[in-house]
C-alpha cells in the first residue's frame, strides 16, 4: 500500500475520533445548565451587546451543529438545540459564533481573507479533483494540466489554513468574554473551553485532509510518470 494512501487513512481515522469526541462532549455538556437559565440566544444577544454590536441579529436555523455567523446578512445563526437550550454547550457555541461577529466588527484580517476566498474555493473544489485526474491520465503529454489541478486543490488547503486562526481566535474571544462576565464557575468555564477545543480540532483535521489529498495525488502522478 502506498504511504500516501496510508496517510489518508490515518487522517480519516483521526477525523472520526475527533468528530465522535466532539459529539460526546457537546452531548455531555448540553445537560449541564447554564447559570441563570440563559439560552444560547440570550447568551449571544448579551455578548453582542457587551461588545457594542447592534447591527447583528440572532436567528434560529435547522440542524445540529449548523451554527454560523453570516457577515453578508449580519446574522448569528444558531441551530435549534443551541438557540433554545440553557446549557454550557449552547452557551459555548453561541459565544463562539458571536466571536466571529466581533471579528467582523473589528476588521479581523484573517476573517476578511477567508470571506474573500469563499467564491474561489467554492469553484475550485468542484473541479479540482477532475482536473487532477485528467492531468494524471495526460501526464506524459500535458503535465501542466496536473499542476493546474494541484493548484486548485491548494486553494482548499489555503482556505483551511486561514480558517484555523479564524476559528481559534473566535473561541478565544468567546472564552475571554465568558470569563469576564463571571457567570461561570471554574468547572463550568473548563467545560466550555473543552467543548470549543474539540470543535477546533475538526478544523485541524480539515487542513490535514486537504494536505494529504495533495500529497496523495502528487505521489500517484509520480508513480505513473
Amino acid at each position: 500500500m502506498a504511504p500516501e494512501f496510508m496517510l489518508i487513512i490515518l487522517v480519516a481515522v483521526a477525523g472520526f475520533i475527533v468528530q465522535a469526541r466532539l459529539q460526546s462532549v457537546f452531548a455531555k455538556y448540553s445537560k449541564v445548565p447554564f447559570p441563570g437559565g440563559l439560552t444560547g440566544r440570550e447568551v449571544a444577544e448579551k455578548m453582542l451587546r457587551d461588545n457594542g454590536i447592534t447591527d447583528v441579529r440572532v436567528t434560529a436555523t435547522r440542524g445540529n451543529l449548523t451554527d454560523n455567523f453570516n457577515p453578508a446578512t449580519r446574522t448569528v445563526n444558531l441551530s435549534e438545540p443551541v438557540y433554545a437550550t440553557p446549557s454550557i454547550s449552547a452557551a459555548a457555541v453561541a459565544a463562539h459564533e458571536c466571536g466571529h461577529a466581533v471579528q467582523h466588527a473589528r476588521g479581523y484580517a484573517p476573517l476578511r481573507m477567508r470571506s474573500a476566498l469563499v467564491p474561489v474555493v467554492s469553484f475550485s473544489s468542484q473541479i479540482s479533483t477532475w482536473v487532477v485526474i485528467a492531468g494524471i491520465l495526460l501526464i506524459g503529454t500535458f503535465p501542466a494540466l496536473f499542476w493546474i489541478g494541484i493548484g486548485l486543490m491548494g486553494m482548499a488547503l489555503l482556505f483551511s489554513l486561514i480558517t484555523l486562526p479564524v476559528e481559534i481566535n473566535a473561541s478565544r474571544r468567546a472564552l475571554a468574554w465568558l470569563d469576564s462576565t463571571a457567570m461561570l464557575d471554574d468547572q463550568q468555564y473548563r467545560q466550555a473551553r473543552q467543548a470549543l477545543s474539540w470543535a477546533a480540532g475538526t478544523y485541524v483535521i480539515a487542513a490535514l485532509s486537504a494536505l494529504t489529498s495533495i500529497i496523495y495525488y502528487i505521489g500517484l502522478a509520480g508513480r505513473r510518470n
